[in-house]
């Protein structure tokens, strides 16, 4: 069903990265809000969550959060620890190696205020070989064949060098892969896929349902 390296794990959509495991999730894995205890006894991981504002907050965690902070990319070092963050058309971001992991929520704000940099940043602070390659996969999310914003925001993005635009529409997932690589990440793998044209029996979508749709997770864990 998907394209390689990515593959389906008990109908989601999973790829493996450095001495770790990251996880995409369906709808048949139900809302997240609601099921993301369930998944993470499924898969056998213990999970760390953040709440997300949209922001380029980061935090370290050496196990499960409660209450949660306000962030949008959780970073560890703690083997069967999973970040995750939820998302219904922002993208999704998971990042490997050196023996750390970091989830990244990356929504156009984000990207514009510097979210990947961030978690790089400190994921490379903490891992125990901080030299190391890094490798990241980007998940489904809005697609540049059907994001479509303002000239305004083209222009945010194009003042930065990152004019990823399709006449009307904005490319996510190539800004996010060029912040990436920008980053130092070594390699950068795209799902391609796009959540406001996928068929909504697999992926939720915020902008195609308008606002009342579920949320999707996007989790890894050191293996």
């Amino acid at each position: 069903m998907w394209s390689a390296p990515f593959y389906e794990l008990d109908g989601q959509l999973a790829i493996a990265l450095p001495d770790a495991r990251a996880v995409f999730t369906t709808v048949s894995a139900g809302d997240v809000r609601e099921t993301a205890d369930a998944i993470g006894e499924r898969l056998g991981v213990r999970l760390a969550r953040a709440k997300q504002v949209h922001g380029s907050a980061v935090i370290s965690v050496a196990g499960p959060t409660a209450p949660l902070k306000d962030a949008d990319a959780i970073v560890t070092t703690t083997p069967g620890l999973a970040p995750m963050v939820l998302t219904a058309d922002c993208v999704p971001i998971v990042i490997a190696g050196g023996g750390a992991v970091a989830a990244v929520h990356a929504g156009w704000k984000g990207l514009r205020d510097g979210v990947i940099a961030a978690a790089v940043e400190e994921l490379r602070a903490v891992a125990a070989d901080n030299d190391a390659p890094l490798v990241a996969a980007i998940g489904p999310s809005a697609g540049s064949c059907c994001y479509e914003v303002g000239e305004d925001l083209h222009e945010v993005f194009a003042a930065r060098g990152e004019d990823f635009r399709d006449g009307d529409n904005l490319d996510l997932h190539a800004i996010a892969a060029r912040q990436l690589r920008d980053a130092g990440v070594a390699r950068v793998i795209d799902s391609k896929i796009c959540t406001i044209c996928s068929d909504p029996a697999v992926f939720f979508s915020h902008r195609r349902d308008d606002g009342q749709t579920g949320r999707q997770g996007a989790l890894v864990w050191l293996t």
